[in-house]
Order: structure tokens, then sequence, then C-alpha cells
């Protein structure tokens, strides 16, 4: 006979799920290093845009927040 026993706590509450996406603060960067850390800018008109970093995508006005990786699709790159 087989028992499986699970050690769930009733009390203990499930991890949070974070979010893929991340702000654009409101101060934008001046200058970025030459890093190569490729993420999926959301812009604030509803396209999205490939840059090489965070840094790079938060520099520009019209990114509101980033995801990290490549756009899927309709990326014109930087």
């Amino acid at each position: 006979m087989l028992a499986l026993v699970g050690a769930c706590s009733a009390s203990s509450p499930p991890a949070p799920v974070q979010s893929l996406t991340t702000q654009c603060g409101q101060t934008r960067p001046q200058v970025c290093t030459m890093e190569y850390d490729p993420v999926c800018g959301e812009l604030a008109d509803g396209g999205r845009e490939d840059y090489s970093s965070p840094c790079n995508a938060c520099a520009h006005d019209a990114v509101a927040a980033y995801r990290r990786g490549g756009c899927e699709s309709g990326g014109t790159g930087e």
C-alpha cells in the first residue's frame, strides 16, 4: 500500500506572483552602459519595441514599461 503525505499548511498564504512587466520611473536615464540585456519595451501608445537593455528602453519617453527578453513579434529593434 502506498501513502502520500503532503506538506501543505493551511496558515501559509500562497507565494505572490511577480509581474512580468517592470514600470519605468518618472526620472528617465540620461546615460546607459553598453550592457546587452534585451527587453521588450511597452510603449505608452500600446505598441512594442525591442531595446538592448532596460536602461535604453526607459531612456525613451515613449516607453512606459518593459519585459525581459525580446518582443515576440513586431519590434523594430534598436
